[in-house]
């Protein structure tokens, strides 16, 4: 698998990775994470976890190249895609239904180190990639992309989505002022007070929570961890030894109504028996969903997302929009649906020539039920069962449905897909339903959707390919020039050029850098965590060794989180190998 085979369409959300452009501090940041991530939750994880880094190319020394990433994931079906940030739902889904996993691009900050509000590559490499290795966990993570893309969510969500993202992304990008921040936070708890309800996109997206981020696997007295999220954070992953911290088993049903906070350490987890059991209460929530039940009730989750989605009908022709309304007969089900705005029909996926964007560009209706007095669906009739009802070429017609809706014009065209009538495009044609007129002959062509009902809604295209713009994609940027690095960030790129043996004279270079830190980077923790592993692993320098725990613990003292990344960095400083030179 390869970076091309992300559709095209889905191309928009992806990224360069520039690998040059990390600096020497990211690489320490990601290296800090790691060691603590791997000394710390290697006993804990699923037995997947420690040889699955290796397997999805993920190293805990530097950041990992995604391009190497594809190309290990591929002997598990899988490939890897970066992205820029956060990206709808409904595009993420799709990535990973269609088995490539999305990984920013982005690195958090030394001063976000323990957490980011915004995806980055340490939770979605190290997180996600490594338990991808286990055959059942990866048909249920693919499994989870091809139902949850098709969740509809509510007007109201995507406008909280598009909140949290430029919250998140003020939050790390870091240039932002405080005003530009305390605004984009009052418009995100705006956006969340607005929610109401659960939509189905709510509530998938509590499973995913609860099981690819947050989830353990075992027996409610010894979980091992497969979640992303429990996975990229010693803080989190350490939270299963917590007693406080509750053991619920399995429960699709309890799962999809507990919410969460990220932004605090969750009071509970959910314990699945095995990954069958994911599976198993994926494919059960999924009947619930639009796509599954269809109807009047499912179209009203369209209409209510006011986003582009896809209504099927019975005859299988898929119509693809944004749905603006609809009108009930007498039982209260659909007669006649609406779409604003440029709409694409088609069928098994596949847009029907002449029926795009461009051609419906304004929009699309048409009444959806039986026809009056007929005894079979009007997708099932045969070609003299048609004659019979005067649907014939270039002929003039009335058709009555049972709703009351009418359409009366000449049959410009009958168009059948998979042995079913799917089309009927009329001219000179004249819709009402009552007094009320849906379509006037002067405005042109009335294509008529054939479907007696509606069998299946969900969020965006049938032909994504089709219905989307296509992206120009621009000529990739393959400069390899390393931007010029700060002072910091050279000693940083020193030391790590100490630890990895490329110094004729270890010892003393690492003196030399230790003076300049102390003369001029007061407030630097993690390259003195990094000098202190040198020495300690190598027996070299104890003055400057005690000199270096001295300034740790002046560090310490400056607020809580310093003084527990400090504790922890210098734990696993303990188990540092030795320079070989």
């Amino acid at each position: 698998m390869s970076l091309k085979t992300v559709p095209k369409h889905l191309k928009k959300y992806t990224a360069n990775q520039h690998y040059e452009s990390y600096t020497p501090i990211n690489h320490s940041v990601w290296r800090f994470v790691m060691r603590q991530n791997h000394h710390t939750l290697k006993d804990l994880a699923h037995e997947t976890y420690t040889d699955g880094l290796e397997a999805s190319g993920i190293t805990i020394e530097k950041i990992p190249n995604v391009n190497q990433m594809n190309k290990s994931l591929e002997p598990f079906g899988w490939g890897a895609a970066t992205i820029d940030g956060f990206i709808p739902g409904v595009a993420f889904f799709e990535f990973q239904g269609n088995g490539v996993l999305p990984i920013a691009t982005d690195i958090r900050k030394l001063e976000n180190i323990q957490y980011t509000p915004a995806p980055d590559i340490i939770h979605e490499a190290a997180g996600h990639a490594p338990i991808l290795c286990d055959e059942t966990y990866s048909k249920y993570v693919k499994l989870f992309g091809e139902i949850g893309k098709k969740a509809i969510a509510t007007k109201e969500e995507h406008e909280h989505f598009e909140a949290l993202r430029t919250y998140s992304n003020l939050l790390e990008k870091g240039d932002a002022t405080e005003e530009e921040i305390a605004d984009a936070k009052q418009t995100l708890d705006e956006k969340e007070t607005a929610i109401k309800g659960l939509s189905e996109a709510e509530k998938i997206g509590r499973l995913y929570w609860w099981t690819v981020e947050y989830g353990l696997i075992g027996t409610v007295d010894e979980p091992k961890i497969y979640g992303a999220g429990l996975l990229s954070s010693v803080a989190e992953g350490s939270n299963i030894l917590n007693p406080e911290v509750k053991k619920i088993p399995f429960d699709v049903q309890e799962i999809v109504h507990t919410g969460f906070d990220i932004t605090k350490p969750q009071p509970q987890l959910f314990v699945c028996e095995s990954f069958e059991q994911l599976i198993e209460g994926l494919e059960e929530f999924a009947e619930e969903m639009a796509f599954k039940k269809g109807g009047t009730e499912s179209l009203d989750k369209a209409i209510q997302s006011e986003n582009t989605a896809t209504t099927v009908l019975s005859s299988g022709l898929q119509i693809t929009g944004i749905f603006s309304e609809r009108i009930t007969d007498v039982s209260g089900e659909a007669a006649y649906f609406k779409t604003s705005g440029p709409t694409a029909l088609a069928t098994d996926d596949l847009q029907i020539p002449g029926h795009g964007t461009d051609y419906h560009a304004d929009g699309f209706g048409s009444p959806v039920g039986r026809l009056k007095s007929v005894d079979a669906p009007l997708e099932e009739l045969s070609e003299g069962q048609l004659n019979e009802l005067g649907i014939i070429k270039e002929e003039e017609v009335i058709l009555e449905f049972e709703s009351g809706v009418t359409v009366e014009g000449k049959v410009e065209d009958l168009v059948r897909k998979n042995g079913r009538l799917v089309l009927i495009p009329f001219t000179n044609c004249k819709v009402s339903l009552g007094d009320n007129v849906l379509f006037e002959p002067e405005w042109g062509t009335f294509d008529m959707a054939v479907g007696e009902s509606i069998i299946s809604v969900f969020a965006g295209a049938a032909d994504g390919e089709a219905f989307y713009p296509e992206v120009v994609e621009e000529d990739e940027d393959r400069s390899t020039v390393q931007p010029a690095l700060s002072p910091l960030e050279q000693l940083y790129q020193e030391v790590r050029d100490i630890r990895e043996g490329r110094v004729d004279d270890p010892e003393g270079e690492l003196e030399r850098v230790w003076g300049e830190l102390q003369a001029s980077h007061t407030d630097d923790w993690l390259l003195r965590i990094e000098i202190f592993e040198l020495l300690e692993g190598n027996d070299w320098l104890p003055l400057a060794k005690q000199e270096v725990e001295t300034e740790l613990e002046r560090l310490k003292d400056r607020s809580e989180e310093l003084k527990t990344l400090i504790d922890r960095g210098k734990k696993v400083a303990s188990h540092a190998e030795l320079v070989k030179n």
